[in-house]
């Protein structure tokens, strides 16, 4: 079964020996929560979709106190996986279901994070299929159908699944290259042989022009800076420099 009520006379058993087992999420909540509700379809789905690999535990906090005074409950929702009879990772308050799916990856990962780690076409276009908000499973998708030559097709791709700088600024390149762009062109072929910083430059002289192809090189500056980090040298350098260009 892969979701459970416990209690106070069975928490041992069903929680801390069954997490020898196999990995036991528990969901302290109660009745009069309204997180609680919202958080708690999430949490069965989450477990539901790994097919008998991790069990959910809902325990009543108001019926059971001494199980929350145990394990310091001070506000709920609160979550707790155990494993091998110890809490190997928690959260304490409604999140969302990207989130909570990859609180359960971290546990058992799903099939769709098992297809997306495999990264051939096949294993993502079934990620994608199973999960079409995913938008990890969407840009790596999408990268690989640019790279063979299907632009269009990684474009309606990423268009549909927002959220990442890294997709954008594939999506922006591609509206640059369709706009055939030639300064943008250059850029990305100096991108493409390694020059990072000639690259940037490049793009930069175009985000000057503040038409739309220089909104669409911003962002491609931006997923750049993304995959490069914060920290990144030519990073911070490359901020001050759009800052300047855009202001």
């Amino acid at each position: 079964m892969t979701v459970i009520d416990v209690n106070e006379a069975d928490f041992e058993a069903e929680v801390v020996q069954r997490s020898r087992e196999i990995p036991v999420v528990v969901d302290f909540w109660a009745p009069w929560c309204g997180p609680c509700r919202q958080l708690g379809p999430a949490l069965e789905k989450a477990a539901a979709s790994r097919d008998g690999k991790v069990v959910l535990a809902k325990i009543d906090t108001d019926q059971n106190p001494r199980v929350s005074e145990r394990f310091g409950i001070q506000g709920i929702p609160a979550v707790k996986a155990f494993q091998d009879g110890e809490v190997i990772a928690e959260f304490v308050g409604a999140r969302p279901s990207a989130q909570v799916e990859q609180f359960f990856d971290g546990l058992v990962p799903s099939e769709t994070q098992l297809l997306l780690e495999a990264g051939d076409m096949q294993s993502l276009r079934k990620a994608v299929e199973l999960d079409p908000k995913n938008i990890d499973a969407a840009f790596a998708l999408a990268q690989l159908l640019y790279r063979d030559g299907d632009s269009a097709g990684a474009l309606r791709l990423i268009t549909t699944a927002p959220g990442n700088f890294r997709a954008d600024g594939l999506a922006a390149r591609i509206e640059l290259e369709q706009a055939d762009c030639n300064d943008a062109s250059e850029a990305f072929a100096a991108l493409d042989d390694g020059e990072i910083e000639d690259g940037l430059d490049r793009l930069l002289a175009v985000v000057a022009a503040a038409d739309d192809n220089g909104d669409r090189a911003r962002r491609v500056i931006v997923a750049i800076l993304d995959e490069l980090g914060v920290e990144h040298p030519l990073a911070r350098e490359t901020r001050r420099k759009l800052a300047a260009a855009l202001y």
